[in-house]
């Protein structure tokens, strides 16, 4: 595809253990796993793919696929030129930032199949304006792509978020006081602090510090003589009775009973 060729999309089928050279482009390519399991190597990088995933090739990127099964794959392919300048800035850039295999949720994949569809169907007419129609549609998926793009970039942002705050627990269970106190360290707040932890760990921050509060006072009840009062203050509870309700609650017996049950054998 030379610089100024039309913008094009094709089907490519590929037969078990079917490899593609490492080659790369002058254009910008996308492409889409209809069905099939395979591998792809960007620039000396290796990612699996299977159904809905969807390599974004940026120009002169080094790329190669092996196929592991019968693998069937939507090329897309353009040039810069042919997307108007703003759109050029706000959604070729991010989206062809780097090379990269993505695996899009249900929602995004759905809308990329789609606008995929409705592109070949143009490209198969042929009619006076059809070229249009296709240019339409590239700036519509690029759109979704974007937008993804930037979903994705906000979960990894909350996922390293997330592990920091998990660490912080491990470190510092015995001097927290509150949820509010944790957020403001993070500068965020407390509900979304919540969220965030919980799209990760699937429990609250505060339910992950009282499990890593109870772990600690089993080993010291279990590995240690010092009385429950002294454990309980030393791992961060700030009160015996909201100790005891907890340990009782959460373990099943109060402390004491599972200190002379459980002593010596852990």
């Amino acid at each position: 595809m030379s610089e100024h060729q039309d913008v094009i999309l094709y089907e490519s089928k590929h037969q078990e253990k079917d490899f593609v050279q490492p080659h790369s482009h002058a254009t910008h390519q996308i492409l889409y796993v209809l069905d099939g399991q395979g591998r792809c190597k960007l620039n000396d990088r290796d990612f699996p793919l299977k159904p809905d995933s969807m390599i974004v090739i940026p120009p002169s990127t080094e790329h190669s696929i092996l196929a592991a099964s019968k693998m069937t794959v939507l090329i897309l392919e353009f040039s810069r030129v042919h997307v108007d300048s703003e759109s050029r800035e706000l959604l070729i850039s991010p989206v062809f930032a780097e090379s990269k295999v993505w695996s899009l949720n249900l929602f995004s994949s759905s809308e990329v199949r789609k606008l995929l569809r409705k592109m070949l169907y143009e490209q198969s007419q042929k009619n006076i304006d059809y070229k249009l129609g296709i240019k339409l549609l590239l700036s519509q998926l690029l759109f979704i792509l974007m937008r993804a793009n930037q979903s994705m970039a906000q979960q990894d942002s909350n996922t390293l978020r997330s592990s920091w705050l998990k660490e912080y627990i491990d470190s510092n269970f015995y001097q927290i006081t509150s949820i509010e106190e944790m957020a403001g360290k993070m500068g965020i707040s407390s509900r979304y602090m919540n969220q965030m932890f919980s799209e990760v760990y699937e429990q609250t921050p505060m339910r992950y510090l009282t499990e890593v509060r109870l772990t600690r006072v089993k080993k010291m009840l279990t590995e240690t003589d010092l009385d429950i009062v002294t454990i309980c203050f030393e791992v961060g509870f700030e009160s015996l009775s909201t100790f005891y309700r907890v340990f009782k609650k959460q373990v099943g017996v109060p402390p004491h009973r599972y200190r002379t049950t459980y002593a010596g054998r852990e």
